[in-house]
């Protein structure tokens, strides 16, 4: 099964950027639908975007459609998250998954996640 750690979280003032990164181990990287969630204090963790193992299917929260933007390099078997124009509301937990599902949506869909990174925005 695929291993996934995030990295790139930390704290940033309200209008900033972050982007955050996701290694994958394993060599069947391209064949994964990949989807970032995050998970804030006292809720459930929330779909933000989803892209399919070629790159050809994505779909986004309502929440971050516009501000937020997946992408993945299969040659080096990572997942980004680009999130621009960051609010007091984006502070959470940020996971990233990896599924068989292309177009996936659904924490159930998701077969392995990483441990997370905290993202803090400062308003």
């Amino acid at each position: 099964q695929v291993q996934l750690v995030e990295s790139g979280g930390g704290l940033v003032q309200t209008g900033g950027s972050l982007r955050l990164s996701c290694a994958a181990s394993g060599r069947t990287f391209s064949s994964y639908n990949m989807g970032w969630f995050r998970q804030g204090p006292g809720n459930e963790r929330e779909f933000l975007a989803t892209l399919s193992g070629s790159g050809n299917l994505t779909y986004y929260a309502d929440s971050v459609k516009g501000r937020f933007t997946i992408s993945r390099d299969n040659a080096k078997n990572t997942v980004y998250l680009q999130m621009n124009n960051l609010k007091p509301e984006d502070t959470a937990v940020y996971y990233c998954a990896a599924g068989r599902l292309n177009g996936a949506r659904h924490v159930m869909d998701f077969d392995a996640w990483g441990q997370g990174t905290q993202v803090t925005v400062s308003s």
